[in-house]
């Protein structure tokens, strides 16, 4: 039987974190902790066990976070590379601190809990996903976050972000926090169209779900635009995806 799992969503400027039972029911209020940069592996493990520690015995945590996950392992991460946050340069301390980094061992050995670390879009996917044909989910916030579903199950991590788009030198750049604040969300939503008509001839999705912090700016005369297969979910689902990623990719436990 499954308990309780501790899911946390590590974002550029704090970690959401909540509760889960086993059929995805919030066990606790979302709680979110502000980061400080610099921010090296080893002041995430301490965050981690301080939220821990003020939580309720859990069984297990899910942890959501930026860049390159594979199987547990930082292979990139775009924010805590810097010293001082999203935007700034990398440090070559940091990047060679966080690059092949095993977050799912440190934390599975610091806390004792079997544990899951992913990316944060995929925690986001699994949490709205259907479980039928190729679903995609896309998220917007600092930058854009990615992930595809095929029949329910995870596909592989691609960083879509990087990606180049005319212009400007990554998808990231074209539609991340950066552009909607120095366009403002009228012009910045009519990029998430162009975005979605980027992407539809490369994943060629059966439905595509569009959620992250920034979905909520989205103007409406954009939301009146969006092709049926394009649904905007809500940010709360990337919490909720913390109990259904154990099942839909290859973790046990």
């Amino acid at each position: 039987m499954e308990g309780l799992t501790l899911v946390a969503d590590c974002g550029g400027g704090g970690i959401k974190s909540v509760i889960l039972d086993a059929e995805g029911t919030f066990h606790s209020k979302p709680e979110r902790s502000p980061l400080a940069y610099p921010f090296p592996p080893a002041s995430l493990v301490t965050m981690i066990k301080e939220i821990i520690s003020r939580a309720p015995a859990v069984d297990r945590l899910t942890l959501g976070m930026p860049g390159m996950i594979r199987h547990g392992v930082v292979v990139h991460t775009p924010h805590y590379v810097t010293r001082t946050g999203p935007g700034a340069k990398p440090d070559l301390a940091l990047l060679t601190a966080w690059s092949g980094f095993d977050l799912r061992v440190e934390l599975q050995t610091a806390l004792g809990l079997p544990t899951l670390v992913l990316n944060d879009a995929e925690l986001h996917g699994c949490g709205v996903v259907a479980g039928t044909g190729i679903e995609l989910m896309l998220t917007l916030g600092t930058g854009l976050g990615s992930a595809l579903f095929d029949g329910g199950r995870l596909a592989p991590h691609l960083e879509m972000s990087h990606a180049p788009a005319r212009r400007w030198t990554t998808l990231d750049e074209f539609i991340g926090e950066h552009e909607r604040l120095a366009l403002g969300d009228p012009l910045w939503s009519r990029r998430v169209l162009k975005l979605l008509d980027l992407l539809q001839p490369v994943y060629w999705w059966d439905r595509c779900y569009v959620g992250g912090g920034n979905s909520r700016m989205i103007s409406a005369s954009v939301l009146a635009k969006l092709p049926d297969a394009v649904v905007v979910v809500p940010n709360a689902a990337g919490l909720g995806g913390g109990v259904r990623a154990w099942h839909l990719t290859n973790a046990s436990g």
